[in-house]
């Protein structure tokens, strides 16, 4: 006898919408409807623990797929738990009622793009309309004395249950396809789609007559890594990325508290994605008990490591369940807790154990954790020893913080570093002539991240960091060392002089005055007390808003032949007034601060040409 039941209203309407939307990943039904069979195989698997009184307890746990290109039909057969009259109504006809509510909710928030939400809510088994014309299930439970049953919808508002044919335990779904989902009743097509979804099932998928399964069944990250080679975990990261050269750093590992997780995670040995990698996005492909539920997750890993490539599987993780409740549960930050916690430990192992191969590492993603430091404060203590810089005295090498204190000189209380546009044109910098002089050490600061890293290191251990543009710190005089003092200009000249840079710079600096801290070069401009400090500005200016050149105090050494050249041209000479703007423009240089540097070669043209005119 034929039963007909009426759909509850919310499945109507998500019933519409898989019917009538246009979506751009369709071939997800099948990977909802193997994860559905891999459940009843599961459940199955479990009953017979402790129940032998099973219908086929001999009949292998298996998923079998075939097709009839003519027809236009697609079959899928397991041998789970299956189902009996009313279990089919329950799971089929109104069991996804609430879930159906959140579903269309969740479409709703994306103007209805639903893509992204198929095998969330407890509705994945309906994405099969997507691609169907009509659904027949038929189904027979693992118990002895069960009838088998049928449930067919034809994509309306009503489903028909009744008596079946069928001698076997399990489950069968036939499916009859749209014209425009031809493609899905190609076996070629079906396996494709089981090797990117649905390769790490643990039973057997067989297509069509081969009787070898097209899935792997095995994960990698499930095998014990005694029984993994090195060539594997290559062979492996090969194929989930298509990048072939070999990872920096592989780790798999397995934890049962505080949750249950199998990862297996790579740090590729370049920071930029090659034009055929297989992976387009940043995230990890999150697996549920060997179920791909999402193929870019970026919630498993704080955003500063997102160039870590890999897998995760969880048995803790539904599958059919949305992000949010996901996230309510408090499931996902404790994953990615976790994740976060191991990736670090393997850089820090790395670190120690092979500093070269760390070296290489930081070259091409250094500034990731930079940005970690500044954007996650909560993770600071954990990355800052992972920081690597250059400095004045060792510009070639990479430098840990606790390697540059391990340096300090003795009585020195803070750790100093300079904001530059290059580290070659930085070591040069004005800045720095004190701190050579004396030996001590200068972290160098060359990246646009390096002002907003700042922002989020104010100290390391008991020392300060602070800027050397900035720091109360004199040259030794020449006297200290043994030889003569340079011959500065007398006050009596210098005044005027002084008077002459500012009637030429005018409003573009705060101040003129005498340097004590300059023994090679003529200039260098600071800031006043009062002047947004240098790293603000930095942001200020990578981050397009609103800025101009900050009015600096230019200080001048007084002892330099070039001033002392300015005292031999008359006071309005227009070449004195091209050489105070240039070597206005060069501390703007240095600084990286000057707005548009191309604009001084007219004025370095005429200043050669007058060079030149004096030979």
């Amino acid at each position: 006898m034929t039963e007909t039941f009426a759909f509850k209203a919310e499945t109507k309407q998500l019933l519409h919408i898989l019917i009538h939307s246009l979506y751009k990943d369709r071939e997800v039904f099948l990977r909802e409807l193997l994860s559905n069979a891999s459940d009843a195989l599961n459940r199955l698997r479990f009953e017979m623990l402790t129940n032998k009184d099973v219908l086929d307890a001999e009949a292998p746990l298996e998923i079998r797929i075939t097709v009839d290109k003519d027809a236009r039909t697609l079959t899928i057969r397991d041998t789970g738990i299956g189902m009996t009259r009313q279990e089919i109504i329950e799971h089929l006809g109104t069991i996804a009622q609430s879930g159906a509510r959140r579903f269309l909710e969740a479409a709703q928030k994306n103007n209805f793009d639903t893509t992204g939400l198929i095998g969330q809510f407890g509705v994945g088994f309906y994405s099969v309309f997507m691609v169907a014309e009509s659904v027949r299930v038929i189904s027979r439970s693992y118990k002895p004395e069960a009838e088998a049953v049928s449930w067919l919808c034809r994509g309306d508002d009503i489903y028909q249950v009744e008596a079946a044919e069928k001698t076997t335990r399990g489950t069968e779904i036939k499916v009859v396809l749209k014209e425009d989902a031809a493609e899905f009743a190609d076996e070629y097509r079906i396996k494709e789609i089981i090797r990117k979804h649905s390769d790490y099932i643990g039973f057997p998928i067989y297509v069509g007559t081969d009787e070898k399964p097209v899935n792997k069944q095995t994960s990698l990250w499930r095998t014990a890594k005694s029984e993994i080679s090195e060539t594997q975990y290559t062979d492996f990261y090969r194929q989930l990325t298509l990048d072939f050269e070999e990872p920096l750093v592989t780790t798999h590992f397995v934890t049962d508290a505080p949750v249950q997780l199998y990862a297996l995670l790579y740090i590729p040995a370049k920071g930029e994605r090659g034009m055929f990698s297989l992976r387009k996005e940043d995230g990890l492909k999150l697996y549920s008990r060997n179920i791909l539920i999402d193929e870019y997750n970026k919630d498993l890993l704080p955003d500063y490591l997102r160039f870590v490539q890999g897998v995760v599987d969880s048995e803790d993780l539904p599958l059919n369940v949305s992000r949010e409740t996901v996230q309510s549960s408090g499931l996902m930050p404790r994953l990615k807790k976790v994740l976060t916690g191991q990736v670090l430990k393997e850089l820090e192992t790395l670190a120690k154990n092979a500093p070269e191969k760390y070296a290489n590492f930081w070259k091409e993603f250094g500034s990731y954790l930079k940005q970690g430091v500044a954007a996650t404060p909560a993770d600071a203590d954990k990355l800052v020893p992972l920081l690597r810089f250059r400095t004045n005295l060792h510009p070639e090498v990479w430098s840990s913080l606790e390697e540059y204190t391990g340096r300090m000189k003795e009585g020195q209380k803070f750790v100093y570093y300079l904001l530059g546009e290059d580290p070659k044109s930085l070591v040069r910098s004005p800045h720095l002539e004190a701190f050579q002089a004396q030996g001590m050490e200068v972290l160098l600061l060359t990246e646009p991240i390096d002002p907003f890293l700042l922002m989020g290191l104010r100290k390391y251990k008991d020392f300060e960091l602070k800027n050397a543009a900035q720091a109360e710190i004199e040259t030794p005089s020449q006297a200290q060392e043994g030889q003569p003092e340079p011959e500065k200009i007398p006050e009596s000249e210098l005044a005027p002089l002084m008077e002459r840079f500012k009637q030429v710079l005018g409003e573009r600096v705060n101040e003129v005055r005498v340097s004590h801290r300059l023994a090679q070069s003529v200039a260098r401009l600071v800031d006043p007390q009062d002047a947004l400090n240098p790293e603000l500005q930095r942001v200020y200016k990578f981050l397009g808003k609103e800025y101009e050149v900050p009015k600096k105090i230019l200080e001048l050494n007084a002892a330099h032949p070039i001033l002392k050249g300015l005292l031999h041209l008359p006071a309005d000479s227009e070449l004195g007034t091209l050489v105070i703007e240039q070597i206005y423009d060069s501390a703007l240089l240095v600084e990286g601060l000057h707005p548009d540097p191309s604009s001084m070669a007219p004025r370095l043209q005429k200043l050669i040409e007058a060079a030149l005119g004096q030979r």
